[in-house]
């Protein structure tokens, strides 16, 4: 290795250890009969060499380990005899401890060391726009948003829209409108397809230099011999061939249509990732929801994202560990191309039990009206645990907790939604719903039993008065639960909520008890009542009409695998719906509002009595909708 070889090193040994082997190699050889890189002193270059190994800790792990005897030498050497160099280094590794210091009393391990954070921190959030976000993209975003802010940095949104077949203007609006649901404003917004005439010619000067070749091996065969690292018949065609199919494939002929552009990286590769992947495909049935019918080949995500991350300037490009065997590929279009360096850093995706974030199966459940839609409350995308009731704040909480380990565990929803409880508990309004079917007339009697009905002002919430006040009616004919009626026994005290003790009096018989009869006694003792039961007065004010739903997981298995139908996994019914009577007070509710209903749960309002639309309501007519919240206590969504 010449000395105008070592130069550039320091910006290439930055990555992980796999791709930085064959530099700690070159260096090692280097130092066969040298005690320093450059000259007989130490030199800028043995400084910054050493400082970025240093900082590498795979590098130094490996480095100590002595297989690299020459490269193990020199740099104990400098660390034994040049204290000085580590000073900057330390201030450096000080002044990362101190930022993510905040991040990690949350509950994550933010500490990366992130390398060259001093030459300036750019992150990027690639979605593709093939259906809305899910909670896996929410981590992806967040992540990246988190290290541009705490590094000063910018985060670039680029839409990665390459497959027209899949993609809708829709979806990309609705990811811009999700990412500001959640307080993420990108530095700068771009489209994959901003650049498709450079990606064109990227693959032109790959195939020109002998690094890419036109493939009409047929896909299932293509696949085979990629598994079992056998070299396509097409791979040693002549440059000129190559650049001749990809003008038919371009044109969308016939044999065009037969070919595919793959990149010549390896037919045996241990990491079959880099077995000739594919980087271009014709697509001449569905117009790109962008740029029309101009283009009929399109790039695909492994040629497109270290050309443009690139190209864009991204520095540190976070992704899930769904694409660690695709790192070196990545790395190897970077040296390939002679492109300037981004470095990688892979984080474990969420898992959920009983459920799965592929969007092809979740378009599915889309498609086949499975579900009511993207925001459907069962879906796990960011509109659909929305519409269940997860409020953003805690959403962002949840994940930043996470981390960015690399550590892959599926967990179950309970803490999920158990953070949630903590952000509405505070300032959920209490209300109070009766189950219509299960509804129990009672007769309030007695000296204290109010001769007229009348309304007093109560508190919306026992703890926090700036929840502020609803009015109540107080009447002498009440609704109860039946699963309280058949509960009581006649002679028993038991407490009307908010109101006081009463005695039962008369029970009526029947298997589902039509009626009570109990006799106020507003003296009697509330601690002393074993029962604490939810009323409604049918008297004194207008009962408003709710539908109360809950939802179950969509899927039985805890982990659907890939090769799993998804079809035998479906849970048969996970929705479920009951008519309600509520209070008065709740007809002011509205869209998107948070309540208690006391002893049944949260409830998100999914409409008001004034969302709906002339003509929308049916025949029910106008009334609430209520989606309950999870609470974490229970083991459903």
């Amino acid at each position: 290795m010449h000395l105008d070889e070592l130069k550039p090193l320091e910006a290439f040994l930055t990555g992980d250890f796999r791709q930085i082997e064959p530099r700690l190699q070159s260096l090692d050889k280097h130092l066969l009969l040298r005690t320093y890189l450059d000259g007989y002193e130490l030199s800028e270059l043995d400084t910054k060499i050493w400082q970025t190994l240093r900082g590498n800790r795979a590098a130094v792990s490996f480095i100590k380990r002595g297989s690299l005897a020459n490269l193990a030498r020199w740099f104990q050497f400098i660390e034994d005899n040049y204290p000085e160099i580590q000073t900057e280094l330390l201030a450096k590794d000080a002044a990362a401890k101190a930022k993510v210091a905040a991040a990690s009393k949350a509950g994550g391990n933010y500490a990366l060391a992130l390398q060259d954070t001093e030459k300036g921190v750019v992150t990027r959030f690639l979605p593709e726009p093939s259906g809305y976000l899910h909670i896996g993209h929410a981590k992806a975003a967040l992540l990246s948003w988190y290290f541009a802010k705490t590094y000063n940095g910018k985060l670039l949104l680029r839409l990665d829209d390459t497959n027209p077949s899949k993609e809708k203007e829709e979806f990309q609006d609705a990811i811009i409108e999700d990412l500001a649901l959640m307080g993420i404003t990108p530095d700068s917004v771009s489209h994959t397809s901003d650049y498709f005439d450079y990606l064109h010619d990227i693959c032109v000067r790959l195939i020109t230099e002998g690094l890419a070749y036109a493939d009409d091996t047929p896909q299932e065969q293509m696949r085979e011999e990629r598994w079992n690292g056998i070299k396509s018949k097409r791979r040693d065609r002549t440059v000129e061939e190559n650049l001749a199919m990809f003008e038919e494939m371009k044109k969308g002929t016939e044999i065009g249509l037969q070919h595919c552009i793959r990149a010549k990286t390896s037919i045996d590769d241990k990491n079959k990732a880099m077995r000739d992947c594919v980087i271009y495909r014709c697509n001449v049935d569905t117009p790109h929801h962008r740029t029309g019918t101009k283009f009929k080949v399109y790039p695909t995500y492994d040629l497109a994202a270290p050309v443009i991350d690139s190209l864009e300037g991204v520095t540190h490009a976070l992704r899930s560990t769904e694409y660690t065997d695709r790192n070196p590929l990545y790395q190897w279009f970077l040296d390939a191309l002679k492109l300037r360096q981004v470095h990688m850093w892979d984080f474990s995706r969420m898992n959920f039990i009983r459920t799965f974030l592929s969007k092809r199966k979740l378009a599915k459940l889309v498609d086949t009206g499975r579900v009511w839609g993207w925001d459907d409350p069962r879906m796990p995308t960011i509109r659909g645990v929305r519409r269940r009731g997860m409020t953003i704040p805690a959403l962002r909480e949840f994940i930043l907790k996470q981390g960015p380990s690399r550590n892959i565990v599926t967990m179950d929803w309970t803490s999920f939604w158990a953070s949630n409880k903590k952000e509405i508990d505070p300032i959920a309004p209490r209300h109070t719903a009766i189950l219509k079917k299960d509804a129990v007339k009672v007769s309030v009697t007695g000296a204290e039993a109010p001769a007229e009905p009348f309304t007093a002002d109560k508190p919306k919430h026992p703890k926090n008065k700036d929840v502020g006040t609803k009015k109540v009616a107080f009447a002498s004919e009440l609704l109860l639960d039946q699963v309280d009626a058949k509960s009581f026994k006649e002679g028993e005290e038991i407490t009307l909520m908010a109101w006081g003790n009463a005695i039962v009096r008369e029970i009526a018989s029947g298997d589902s008890i039509p009626s009570l009869v109990c006799e106020l006694n507003l003296k009697g003792d509330v601690k002393s009542t074993e029962k604490k039961v939810t009323w409604l007065a049918s008297k004194g004010q207008k009962l408003i009409p709710a539908e109360l739903w809950d939802f179950d997981y969509l899927i039985t298995k805890d982990q659907l695998q890939e090769e799993d139908n998804l079809e035998d996994f479906l849970t048969p019914v996970t929705s479920f719906e009951d008519d309600a009577w509520c209070d008065e007070a709740t007809a002011e509710l509205k869209k998107d509002d948070i309540i208690q209903l006391e002893r049944r749960g949260y409830y998100r309002v999914d409409k008001g009595l004034n969302d709906w639309k002339d003509g929308e309501e049916g025949e029910k007519g106008k009334r609430l909708v209520l989606f309950a919240i999870p609470t974490g206590k229970t083991g459903t969504k």
